[in-house]
């Protein structure tokens, strides 16, 4: 299983950036085990409900923080108290901001050393995402907004989450696809194609894309307009334009170095805010399409072996350019305005470039 230094990615094993930890629904307040970036965590929430991400392991002796239902912390409800998590071996408790703020036997010390590592993380569009760095950094990108997720009053149809699971493929490959214009129309049955281009911006990425469609246009709406993007290495934004306006996100975060966790989910925009049932399920019809479309790439991504080095030819998209873009998340962040300056500007792969790229 190729890692990230056969590819040749950079200085780190992992990216930095935010990605998504779950759907927000399946996280509850229960202290839960999560396996990402080859390391065990744990999520909580706080007695506000707002989400927490720990290291699993307690500085003291090493417990596990969220694996245990028999010591009388776990038994006696008293895990979790306030923002604050306490540990099922020793009953040491650590505060939102990870340090030791109670020792139940030793009220009067408490080791300034006795802290647990946190992640940052928030809960937006009905997901929960965090921040990861291997330099240990903030984020020096905001989380996209997902905007259309608090405008139901307008007929967004919020979406559910669809859950592909973990892949044995390293997520350049899933990324790859943001420079591949040939697979188009036999893996998703695109016709006609009036244009393909790629915009580099920095820490974004943007395909750009009209064609029509085997199953997803029609008579009256002939063209299927795609204006993709991705805001760092982990989240996938895509609007379309046909006969419903829609948005969809593709979410995918490493597990371990050559294996990935993906997600789907798509938002509907109706005509009115107060859609009927038929409506509804018109618009679930239009997110269980999306997922299936999405599905035609990954029985790729599950059953190919590694591509360290794609033998492109010239009718091929970017794929290289695309390749260093996406380093600069394996790199260190000191070194990523050097990487925009060579990479930054539009490559029209196929058709009449747009005059004035789409807002990400």
């Amino acid at each position: 299983m190729a890692g990230a230094q056969d590819y040749k990615l950079g200085a780190f094993a992992f990216p930095r950036g935010w990605f998504m930890l779950g759907d927000a629904a399946t996280l509850e307040a229960k202290p839960t085990t999560l396996h990402f970036f080859g390391k065990d965590m744990v999520f909580y929430r706080g007695q506000s409900g707002k989400p927490h991400l720990v290291h699993a392991y307690c500085p003291h002796m090493g417990a596990h923080i969220g694996k245990n239902t028999t010591s009388y912390v776990v038994r006696d409800g008293e895990q979790v108290q306030g923002e604050s998590i306490r540990c099922p071996f020793h009953g040491w408790r650590f505060g939102e901001d990870g340090k030791c703020d109670d020792i139940p036997y030793s009220p009067n010390f408490i080791p300034k050393a006795a802290c647990l590592k946190t992640y940052p993380v928030i809960e937006r569009a009905g997901i929960i995402w965090m921040w990861h760095d291997p330099e240990g950094g903030q984020p020096d990108h905001d989380l996209p907004a997902f905007a259309a997720w608090d405008k139901q009053d307008e007929g967004w149809v919020r979406w559910v989450i669809d859950d592909y699971g973990t892949l044995p493929i390293h997520q350049v490959e899933i990324v790859d696809n943001m420079a591949d214009y040939g697979h188009f129309v036999p893996i998703h049955g695109s016709l006609d194609i009036q244009y393909f281009d790629n915009v580099f911006d920095g820490h974004k990425i943007v395909q750009r894309f009209d064609a029509g469609h085997r199953t997803l246009t029609s008579a009256e709406a002939p063209v299927l307009s795609l204006d993709t993007w991705y805001e760092g290495p982990g989240i996938l934004q895509s609007e379309m334009h046909g006969a419903f306006p829609s948005h969809m996100v593709i979410a995918h975060t490493p597990v371990e170095d050559g294996t990935v966790r993906l997600w789907h989910a798509l938002m509907v925009k109706l005509p009115n805010a107060d859609p009927s049932p038929e409506q509804l399920e018109m618009a679930r019809a239009f997110q269980i399409a999306s997922r299936d479309a999405l599905g035609q790439d990954v029985e790729i991504w599950a059953n190919k072996e590694a591509c360290i080095n794609p033998m492109q030819i010239p009718a091929d998209g970017p794929y290289g350019k695309v390749r260093l873009w996406y380093r600069q998340f394996y790199n260190p962040l000191a070194e990523a305005e050097a990487t925009h300056k060579r990479i930054n500007g539009t490559v029209v792969t196929f058709g009449e470039k747009r005059p004035d790229p789409i807002a990400a």
